[in-house]
């Protein structure tokens, strides 16, 4: 690992990756080379889940390919020096920032979107000129195994690397220096990865999650939200950091939505079968899951095969914020229920628990809609859809608080991995006395004058 490490360190400090005409040509090679590979990728991920090569366009690769070819078209523009306004007492000069690379960058992979979540990151690392380490998880070991393939056989180590492994060769590269890494995972994992990072104040992106909900308010088109929300929350059997964890519906509304909401689950036929379902990750994450349920509150659904790993889309009702299921990030295809009286309480309980990565608000009422909006703290979300933000590259895509730190994605994925240095650039030409011996009251008074002004 460690020299690994410093033979990147040493083809970063050669200046290799800092032209923009580099970076340009190692992303059209990393588009070239997962087109090229689609079949493989493919043929990995249905090994490991179950999921189907239109699940694996349209949830992992497509996503890729648009940050690719937005960092391709912008990162020109995003490297260039950026005039900065010149304040007054630094009269005469001018003033800009360079973005420059941080350096080399580990990036450690999730399980869950093995490639979307692995590789977006190095997408942006790429295009800031930074040399990458990648760690995919260890539990789909399929992709692991393929991203590891496509990319060290093709990139020189100097310069992109994938190490495969587990805990071992994730410790073993916690330990040493980095310019930069970029986690996304769990938030356990993610208070290990930031210990590890203080060690060497080394600058960390932290993608994590929690439990995010979703709110459902008096006069929203509840067939539509229904329908957007059931297809959220069991894409990928629910095994997504930003899916609905549970459901906050008004009283009323109660009985209909649970209606609609089982109706909708039956119409979309969700199976392995069909390419619109996947198995879970592992036979552990599936106990994990089943020991969440409590059948006198099951809906719909609930059955389970700890063999096969497939999790029926579960409902669960009459849920209270003390059940077992609302204790924890669900991570899986059971949506809990539960009801609210005024959207103040609904509110109240969301602010008594972590702050979540995600918030889906379904309401046609400007003004609830914009006071869940100002009185939640929430990574990111949407209103009358759920997951779709992501999508989004002209957004930032992050958490808050115990849901993540910093964001990525377009330009602001550019900047995680970006130093913008400051720098003042003064002639010789003139030179005011203000600031030199001997002070005096007149120079304070000018100085006073001067500093206050912009």
């Amino acid at each position: 690992m460690k020299q690994l490490i410093e033979e990147q360190r040493k083809f970063y400090n050669a200046n290799n990756t800092k032209s923009v005409e580099f970076r340009i040509k190692q992303l059209k090679k990393f588009m070239q080379l997962l087109k090229e590979n689609e079949s493989l990728l493919e043929q990995a991920i249905y090994s490991d889940f179950k999921k189907s090569a239109f699940d694996n366009y349209t949830n992992e690769l497509a996503l890729l390919y648009c940050d690719i070819v937005e960092a391709i078209n912008h990162v020109k523009k995003w490297s260039k020096r950026k005039k900065a306004k010149t304040n007054l007492v630094n009269f005469p000069a001018k003033s800009y920032i360079i973005p420059e690379p941080l350096g080399v960058s580990l990036i450690i992979g999730a399980w869950n979107y093995p490639y979307q979540l692995s590789l977006a990151p190095v997408v942006a690392a790429i295009a800031a000129g930074n040399t990458v380490i990648l760690k995919p998880s260890e539990l789909p070991v399929n992709t692991s195994k393929v991203m590891a393939q496509i990319i060290n056989d093709n990139f020189e180590p100097e310069f992109f690397r994938v190490v495969e492994g587990g805990i071992p060769e994730t410790t073993e590269l916690l330990e040493q220096k980095f310019d930069k890494i970029f986690f996304t995972g769990s938030v356990p994992v993610g208070k290990i990865v930031y210990q590890a990072a203080a060690n060497h104040l080394t600058p960390v992106t932290l993608e994590l999650g929690g439990k995010s909900p979703v709110i459902i308010t008096e006069g929203c088109n509840l067939t539509i939200s229904v329908k957007r929300l059931i297809w959220a929350k069991y894409l990928n059997a629910g095994q997504t950091c930003i899916a609905p964890d549970y459901v906050l519906v008004h009283h009323s509304l109660k009985e209909e939505f649970l209606k609609l909401a089982k109706h909708e689950i039956e119409k979309e036929q969700f199976s392995v079968e069909n390419d619109n379902y996947v198995q879970i990750i592992n036979t552990k994450k599936v106990t994990r899951l089943a020991n969440m349920l409590d059948s006198e509150k099951v809906y719909f659904g609930g059955k389970y095969d700890v063999v096969t790993r497939l999790f029926e889309p579960t409902i669960m009702h009459n849920v209270s914020f003390d059940d077992k299921v609302m204790q924890e990030e669900i991570f899986g295809p059971i949506l809990p229920v539960i009801t609210y009286n005024s959207i103040e309480e609904a509110i109240a309980r969301i602010k008594t628990r972590q702050k979540p990565l995600a918030c889906y608000i379904f309401t046609a009422d400007r003004k609830l809609r914009d006071k869940i909006l100002n009185e939640i703290s929430f990574g990111g979300g949407a209103v009358n859809d759920a997951l779709m933000h992501i999508a989004n590259s002209n957004m930032a895509f992050g958490g808050v608080g115990e849901s993540g730190i910093g964001g990525y994605h377009g330009e602001t994925g550019f900047k995680a991995f970006t130093h913008y240095k400051s720098i003042l650039d003064k002639p010789t030409w003139f030179e005011l006395n203000l600031k030199y011996f001997p002070h005096t009251k007149t120079k304070l008074k000018w100085i006073k004058v001067l500093m206050s002004r912009k």
